[in-house]
């Protein structure tokens, strides 16, 4: 019954094909784990580059992958750890919060992107030795932009 109202709601949404589209995909899962997550790295680094969250928001959306969103959420917040300075923190901080309000990715994709994080925080803090404080500092400001729930924030590793 539930599944049958959230279908109705889907359908009855202006462009409800492309809804329908955007969270079951339409042709983008013949493609290699390989060549999406390259493909998401690639898309990642452009969007630093450039800026340009609609631009971001296109390229993800042509791969046809929603069930493969949790990726990016995964490869983002990985990079805010790695990188030096706030200008990547604040520009993954502003997709993510893009990508969330526009629907483009879930919560479960959410979900699934920052708990993999958080599963392989000690493998990536070896290489990158502040990714602990980082990490607690970029999830309070995601929870306060409302990109990720309370449980979730609670959830994150602390040394």
């Amino acid at each position: 019954r539930a599944a049958l109202d959230r279908a109705t709601v889907l359908l009855s949404v202006t462009k409800g094909g492309k809804r329908i589209d955007n969270i079951w995909g339409s042709g983008g899962g013949q493609q290699s784990v390989k060549h999406l997550v390259k493909e998401i790295d690639m898309l990642l680094k452009e969007y630093l580059l450039s800026g340009d969250v609609l631009e971001a928001e296109c390229c993800l959306q042509e791969l046809e992958v929603p069930h493969f969103h949790h990726e990016l959420v995964y490869e983002a917040v990985v990079m805010v750890l790695e990188s030096t300075g706030d200008k990547t923190f604040k520009m993954i901080l502003d997709l993510l919060k893009s990508l969330w309000r526009s629907s483009v990715i879930t919560m479960d994709q959410m979900k699934r992107g920052y708990e993999r994080v958080y599963r392989e925080i000690p493998d990536i803090n070896l290489d990158v030795p502040h990714s602990y404080s980082v990490l607690e500092r970029f999830v309070e400001e995601c929870f306060q932009a409302g990109i990720i729930s309370k449980p979730l924030r609670d959830l994150c590793p602390s040394r």
